[in-house]
């Protein structure tokens, strides 16, 4: 309240009959009630909707990808193939590590594919699938390794080395194209409370990078380990994050970017960061 008083010497309110001509909103008591006046395009409705799906009660947003997949483990990107041996491991893991944050009326989301599904069965409490947490579509490059891809595709994989972010699969997708896919779910997070989301790790990235404020340079490039969860705690001007680790092996599926993304690159270079796998 005194906060308030020192502002009432530099502000002046909009009043509603004087500056009834300007577009604006007002927010009273943190969402009791709002007045909205003379909003008048997509871009304001939008910004309208955000504000009025925004709240400030203490909650946490956990995030983790499915479990080690088969696909993982032989290096072989999207596809919908189910847990390893290890990731059924990690599920149960997460299954005893969520009881014991004994979180009151935890929501769980996951992607409709069997990797994320079957984390979840594990964990052992109701879940809801959502289509637009799915992975990022790879298109014609569905289910190679980046090796088959710099073989089959090298003109490809240098453009997308170049800006991973803007670059689309063909027949696929890109970042931008699953940012605007994920709009929905970040909306629907600001406005729940305790949320588990099991899910991929180009959705992760995009969700990471939301709550952290990146860059779209940075995003495509976010670490989201398998076997690891995130705890997301909002607080003023920003998010607290705890990286967990289960304590489960898995392979590693992080590719950096490599210094040289010319597109008359050698084999070798552009393979220079590419993971280890089977």
């Amino acid at each position: 309240m005194k906060r308030i008083k020192c502002y009432e010497n530099s502000y002046q309110p909009l009043d509603e009959e004087l500056d009834r001509d300007l577009s604006f909103i007002k927010i009273i008591d943190v969402g009791r009630r709002y007045l909205v006046n003379r909003v008048q395009d997509h871009i304001q409705s939008r910004i309208v909707y955000y504000l009025m799906n925004i709240h400030i009660t203490p909650r946490s947003i956990y995030l983790c990808r499915h479990g080690e997949s088969d696909l993982n483990i032989k290096g072989r990107i999207g596809g919908d193939s189910g847990l390893s041996a290890r990731g059924k491991e990690f599920a149960k893991a997460l299954g005893q590590f969520i009881q014991s944050q004994n979180i009151h009326d935890l929501k769980v989301w996951t992607s409709q594919m069997k990797r994320t599904i079957q984390t979840a069965e594990a964990v052992g409490v109701p879940y809801e699938q959502w289509k637009a947490l799915n992975e990022i579509d790879a298109g014609v490059c569905e289910e190679l390794m980046y090796e088959e891809i710099q073989q089959k595709y090298p003109l490809e994989f240098a453009l997308r080395d170049q800006d991973k972010y803007r670059y689309r699969y063909p027949k696929g997708e890109s970042y931008e194209d699953l940012v605007q896919r994920l709009e929905p779910v970040i909306m629907e997070l600001e406005r729940q409370e305790n949320v588990l989301v099991i899910c991929h790790q180009a959705v992760m990235r995009c969700l990471l990078a939301y709550f952290l404020d990146k860059t779209a340079e940075e995003l495509p490039y976010l670490k989201c380990p398998l076997h690891a969860v995130l705890k997301l705690t909002p607080v003023a001007y920003g998010c607290k994050v705890e990286s967990v680790c289960l304590n489960v092996d898995a392979v590693n599926t992080h590719r950096d970017r490599p210094s040289n993304v010319d597109v008359s690159r050698l084999p070798e270079e552009a393979l220079l960061t590419v993971p280890d796998h089977h």
